[in-house]
């Protein structure tokens, strides 16, 4: 059963919303929130398959940039963006956040929203809260997710994760390595870009020991730990 996030400050907007959801599939839970400090202390404590967000709550013009960035440190979940800022402007803003799309207020009608708000819920997949796989998260091309929590890594760290998990099982060694990374291509710099990788997936996954050191060769992922 899917759950659903409102965050509308409008109360007969968030209404209608919710009622646009609940039509679209059968068995959809929505919670309903109308303001940042609700919508985070939310976020903190529930687990949704997809956020349906205003920007602006209240006297808060900017909340929802907020309360994305809030999502993002927790969560992969989707957020879809419905505001009436213009969408000229803030919809590249929102997918620069990683919003999955931006539907602005009074230039859409209900079979527009059901069918956005259903091609992101399919695009989701239903296990991905609970993976203990890496996911590269191929759709939106950004970060990469651990036990659905997203790890935060510069550009460099990413590529040399990738390389890795490419070929799990596998040893890679420094020489391919050397080739995903553009600057400091030696041993030294290789060791400290993975020492940053295992650190990042550590802070969310204490345990985490799924990259190997092969002494004088390079470097192995493996499903085990």
């Amino acid at each position: 059963m899917a759950k659903v996030a409102v965050i509308e400050d409008d109360l007969p907007t968030s209404n209608q919303l919710r009622a646009w959801i609940e039509s679209a599939r059968h068995g959809i839970v929505v919670d309903q929130w109308f303001n940042r400090d609700d919508a985070e202390a939310a976020i903190a404590r529930e687990r949704y398959d997809l956020v349906v967000l205003d920007i602006e709550l209240g006297r808060e013009r900017h909340a929802g940039v907020a309360i994305i960035n809030a999502i993002n440190k927790r969560h992969a979940t989707p957020v879809l963006v419905v505001s009436a800022m213009p969408a000229t402007i803030y919809r590249s803003i929102m997918k620069a956040l990683d919003a999955w799309d931006y539907l602005q207020k009074a230039t859409f009608e209900e079979a527009d929203f059901i069918e956005t708000f259903l091609e992101i819920l399919r695009s989701v997949p239903a296990a991905a809260a609970d993976t203990t796989e890496l996911s590269m998260d191929p759709l939106r091309q950004r970060t990469p997710m651990w036990r659905g929590h997203r790890i935060n890594l510069p550009l460099t760290a990413q590529r040399i994760l990738a390389a890795l998990f490419a070929q799990h099982g596998q040893v890679v060694s420094y020489d391919e390595l050397f080739e995903v990374v553009k600057s400091g291509r030696n041993r030294d710099n290789i060791r400290k870009h993975v020492s940053t990788i295992r650190d990042a997936f550590r802070e969310i996954d204490p345990g985490f020991a799924c990259i190997e050191n092969v002494p004088m060769r390079g470097f192995r992922w493996t499903d085990t730990q």
